[in-house]
């Protein structure tokens, strides 16, 4: 059984998954996998520098991700190709990394499970969901960012009642990590016993 968890930005995600994998549980992030595939050496990060020129690359070879931000937050057109070349290598390294799985149920984290196709790999929707005003102080002491480009990143997102609609779990993260803990532990029995 695979599990889809998501939530929007400063919901609490990691802090779920990794009571999760706390227990067990195998923990696959989209993340993770759409960093993998542009690492050094990898065939996606040779066609990025061909496509957008070498310096797109820092000094020792790696993505420099602020500048293809920069570059794909102007062009729509450049973004497309860089989806229509990331979203299979993506797709692809997260099927591996579910294979593999060796735990009775896999949690599969992405916060834009949603809003991909990546819901199809699961078989429970698992949401984390807080108020937005949370999502905004959380967010600004994390990641120090004003609170107009985090409100920005909400916008981004699947709107909270869209979310939930779509959501067989939810897990409301507005108390204690001891409140956060049990909920997480009623959690893992329900899908030991499914």
């Amino acid at each position: 059984m695979i599990v889809g968890l998501t939530g929007g930005i400063g919901s609490g995600k990691t802090a779920v998954s990794d009571l999760f994998q706390d227990l067990g549980i195998t923990i696959v992030d989209a993340d993770l996998a759409s960093r993998v595939v542009v690492e050094k050496g990898r065939e996606e990060l040779n066609k990025i520098a061909e496509h957008f020129g070498e310096d797109i690359l820092t000094s020792d070879g790696e993505l420099d991700r602020a500048k293809l931000r920069e570059v794909i937050f102007n062009s729509e057109e450049e973004k497309l190709w860089l989806e229509s070349l990331l979203h299979p290598a993506i797709a692809s390294q997260i099927q591996k990394e579910l294979d593999s799985s060796r735990s009775p149920y896999t949690i599969l984290v992405s916060p834009l499970l949603l809003e991909t196709n990546q819901k199809n790999y699961c078989s429970t929707v698992l949401v984390v969901d807080v108020p937005v005003e949370t999502q905004i102080e959380r967010t600004s002491k994390r990641d120090n960012v004003s609170e107009e480009q985090i409100k920005s990143i909400i916008a981004s997102q699947i709107d909270r009642d869209s979310r939930l609609e779509q959501a067989d779990e939810v897990i409301l993260n507005d108390g204690s990590i001891e409140s956060l803990e049990s909920k997480v532990q009623e959690l893992h029995k329900k899908f030991l016993s499914l």
